[in-house]
């Protein structure tokens, strides 16, 4: 039985268009100052007419394929974490997994909002630690602006659009150390997005677009991901001390700031990529994993701690020996 599963390569995927907080201005009352003191966002990327899921998916994860220098003939299960897949079925991992020219794989979605790369992270690490899987490819990719009321100030100005990519192999050495995900359906109607296909007869008039009551959301996300702090040390007898780098899901500098404090760390060891990506949901936590590792500040040997909260209410945390 295999003891550790081991990050072998991260990919990411930005599309092109880059919509500012002065470009939202224009639309709605707001302003760039107004956004970015309450968010830390000035702008976010806006997939093409032509992108999906799994077109942007595919290109984070060729790059993660060649970071890793495997062939994806190589890879035996594929996880993608998305709530704006292409279709409703197949399942946007199957179309990501035709894309990439395999035939022999596991390929499944999950759906934790904003949390799922954390949970695809802990199911492929279980599937490689019980020497079920080899290699796993782990994908979020969000097309978030499709699935945002333009005309709501208190949605629109938080998400982008983008894919981040990981694959995890097999190894002796340690690697993931240890994920905690949670869920929560008590919270649902704080933070959802309605299906309107599948809605009954009292709201089927109802559009397709992200609800939120920002500031309890806010509230909960801080205390939960304080707890979750404690909890993932304590399960490994570490202190605050031994992480290096906290990659938190990107949602809001005011609540990745709290959790940095909770772990007494200055924002110098916080990869952050709010700024100008905005929130991508499920990519976020990866797309800034890919980007630590990339610049080369994340290091080998080094403790990183992801975590990520979101609608259901889901949350999770990953500790991991890069």
């Amino acid at each position: 039985m295999t003891k550790f599963s081991k990050i072998l390569g991260t990919g990411g995927y930005l599309p092109e268009e880059i919509r500012t907080n002065d470009d939202i201005s224009q639309t709605v009352d707001t302003s760039d100052s107004w956004i970015f003191e309450r968010t830390g966002i000035k702008s976010r990327r806006i997939a093409g007419a032509d992108e999906t899921a799994s077109s942007m998916g595919e290109i984070a994860a060729r790059k993660a394929l060649q970071t890793a220098q495997l062939n994806p003939e190589e890879i035996d299960l594929i996880i993608v974490a998305t709530g704006t897949p292409d279709r409703v079925y197949p399942s946007t991992a199957c179309l990501l997994q035709h894309r990439l020219g395999i035939k022999n794989c596991v390929a499944f979605d999950i759906q934790a909002a904003c949390s799922g790369a954390i949970f695809a992270l802990s199911v492929a690490d279980q599937y490689i630690k019980s020497g079920t899987a080899k290699h796993a490819l782990i994908v979020g990719s969000e097309i978030c602006s499709r699935i945002v009321d333009w005309t709501d100030r208190g949605t629109c100005i938080l998400f982008g659009d983008g894919a981040g990519a990981l694959l995890l192999g097999a190894s002796e050495e340690a690697g993931v150390l240890s994920t905690h995900i949670f869920s929560d359906g008590g919270y649902e109607d704080m933070l959802f997005c309605p299906n309107p296909q599948a809605s009954t007869e009292a709201n089927k008039n109802e559009a397709g677009f992200i609800t939120m009551r920002g500031n309890e959301v806010f509230k909960i996300a801080v205390n939960t991901l304080e707890r979750i702090v404690d909890e993932t040390l304590e399960a490994n007898n570490l202190q605050k001390s031994d992480v290096d780098w906290l990659v938190p899901h990107q949602a809001n500098i005011r609540i990745i700031s709290a959790t940095a404090k909770k772990l007494k760390m200055s924002l110098d060891q916080v990869v952050l990529t709010l700024e100008n990506q905005g929130n991508t949901s499920s990519a976020s936590v990866l797309l800034a994993l890919h980007e630590g590792i990339s610049d080369g500040r994340i290091r080998r040997g080094q403790v990183l701690l992801m975590e990520a909260f979101g609608a259901g209410f889901t949350w999770g945390s990953a500790l991991i020996k890069y």
